[in-house]
């Protein structure tokens, strides 16, 4: 109805331009005016109808036509929507192929690298030298700070430089 309506007042003022021009009086400007604000009126109704404001008014036939205009915007907001995810996974799936070829160049660098390592001889590195503290003559498990402690026949060993577990072997070497 509102378009019929403003169809209607589009024809009538180009016919009303077309058969006057130049007769701009203050008249006219005063008609351009209230039908400018009638339109603004009809646009701020509508956008109330479409957040759902003022339907108290509307009859079966507007409500069913503001509902399949508020269908149709949202088909067109879905579209739009669904048109921009499309691109953004087309774009991420390039990315990731391009980070792909990427690792897989990275991954042939790597492996060829390994390649020409394995070819060379391997470098031997300086041997550290080692200090080894063992006794000239005597019994090579009684290194250091070995002594008898003890009365008539009761003999204990100890070893602060021997491991634990060496402990036992020196006892029975000792005791022989």
């Amino acid at each position: 109805m509102e378009a019929i309506l403003e169809r209607y007042e589009r024809c009538s003022y180009a016919e009303k331009i077309l058969t006057a021009p130049g007769n701009e009086t203050p008249g006219s400007w005063t008609l351009e005016s209230s039908k400018l604000m009638a339109k603004i009126e009809v646009l701020e109704k509508n956008m109330r109808h479409y957040a759902g404001e003022g339907l108290e008014s509307l009859n079966l036939k507007e409500l069913h036509s503001v509902e399949q205009q508020i269908d149709t915007a949202l088909k067109r907001i879905r579209t739009k929507k669904n048109q921009l995810m499309h691109e953004s996974i087309s774009q991420l799936h390039k990315k990731e192929k391009a980070l792909q070829d990427q690792r897989n160049t990275l991954y042939k660098k790597l492996n060829e690298k390994e390649a020409n390592t394995d070819l060379q001889p391997p470098h031997m590195p300086a041997p550290d030298p080692i200090h080894h503290s063992l006794p000239i003559g005597g019994d090579p498990f009684l290194e250091t700070d070995v002594r008898e402690e003890g009365y008539a026949g009761d003999h204990h060993i100890t070893a602060t430089s021997l491991p634990p577990w060496m402990l036992q072997h020196v006892h029975q070497v000792k005791g022989r």
